[in-house]
């Protein structure tokens, strides 16, 4: 074995720089996670009377709802507006997440499966 060799041909690759390396990524991660929760994703739903805004932590942070579509006699098409609105913006946010934190991962955007990032 050659001077400094790993066995499974780690390439020569000190396993001192390969563990700062994943520390670093760790950390970039982090900071990224933090940014992501400043950010913010809006679905619209019905033409624009239910409007839902996420973060990239994965919180609603506010819903607006116009008043002409408060009808009391069907109050079941204004629930599921707003479910629709909520679940699109989730997954909006989710997108921007997994977009991002690929990034700093150096990981090509949506060759990731399902919630890595979560």
């Amino acid at each position: 074995m050659a001077r400094g060799g790993y066995p499974g041909g780690m390439g020569g690759m000190n396993m001192n720089q390969l563990i700062k390396q994943a520390q670093k990524m760790q950390q970039d991660m982090e900071e990224k996670k933090a940014q992501l929760a400043e950010q913010t994703v809006e679905a619209v739903v019905g033409g624009g009377v239910v409007k839902v805004t996420a973060n990239g932590a994965n919180q609603i942070v506010d819903i607006s709802i116009a008043p002409d579509v408060v009808d009391p006699d069907d109050i079941e098409m204004l629930q599921d507006l707003v479910l629709s609105a909520v679940n699109e913006a989730l997954r909006k946010a989710d997108d921007m997440v997994q977009e991002e934190m690929a990034k700093v991962a150096g990981i090509p955007a949506g060759s990731m499966p399902g919630n890595m990032f979560r």
